[in-house]
């Protein structure tokens, strides 16, 4: 999903259109993925590996596979075992890679990963980037992050300390759901701008611009 320099004028505009009504600032950023998921691949190709050769013991896997029964009947103790382990050896190493890329395609990553640990992330990213762009530290500390993560398909809001004093966290909602529209149509830009006037709406309701109303954040979206 790519912006154009219009796309980025567009919302810049918006985040300055709404910041006149109000004391309020608003920062925008668009993250590609917020994290590479190798943890969960590795979960899910370890656990197969460990798994699957167990399961087939039930099903007549045993010494049989070293040999047709006859030459296996001859054999040493120790070499039936030393055979039979490295065979369960061997389909252990074949699972765990085929696991670990299968899972490394984006569609099946998203939907073998459960989706609490994609919101954990998806917010642990939001906050870092409200830290890292000083979205905490403006005068009034009225601060509010749009955050959007294409790949988790997350939306995140989060707002600083005066504004959780004075509105309810559900107003946030229909910010929200006008970005994620926007980015389920494949339109970034007029998700962000219908986001951003509806916190500007919110904002305006509840801080008033001052006499003096400095521009403390960048009004451009930040793309990582």
């Amino acid at each position: 999903m790519r912006l154009t320099e219009d796309d980025r004028n567009r919302i810049a505009d918006a985040v300055a259109k709404a910041e006149q009504a109000t004391s309020g600032e608003i920062f925008c950023v668009l993250a590609g993925r917020v994290s590479s998921y190798r943890d969960v691949s590795l979960a899910w190709a370890g656990t197969a590996a460990l798994a699957a050769p167990a399961l087939l013991i039930p099903f007549g896997f045993g010494l049989s596979w070293t040999g047709d029964g006859w030459q296996a009947a001859h054999e040493s103790t120790s070499e039936i075992i030393r055979q039979t382990l490295t065979l369960y050896a061997l389909i252990q190493v074949v699972l765990f890679a085929v696991v670990f890329l299968l899972t490394r395609i984006p569609p099946v990553l998203r939907w073998v990963t459960p989706r609490s640990i994609r919101r954990k992330r998806v917010r642990a990213a939001a906050m870092q980037q409200f830290l890292a762009h000083g979205v905490h530290v403006t005068r009034e500390r009225t601060g509010v992050l749009i955050f959007a993560a294409l790949a988790e398909h997350q939306v995140e809001l989060i707002a600083d300390e005066l504004i959780l004093q004075k509105v309810d966290e559900g107003v946030w909602a229909d910010a929200v759901a006008a970005l994620v529209r926007g980015l389920k149509a494949g339109s970034p830009a007029a998700g962000f701008e219908a986001a951003v006037q509806q916190c500007g709406q919110v904002l305006t309701t509840h801080f008033p611009p001052r006499p003096d109303n400095p521009n403390e954040l960048s009004d451009r979206l930040i793309v990582l």
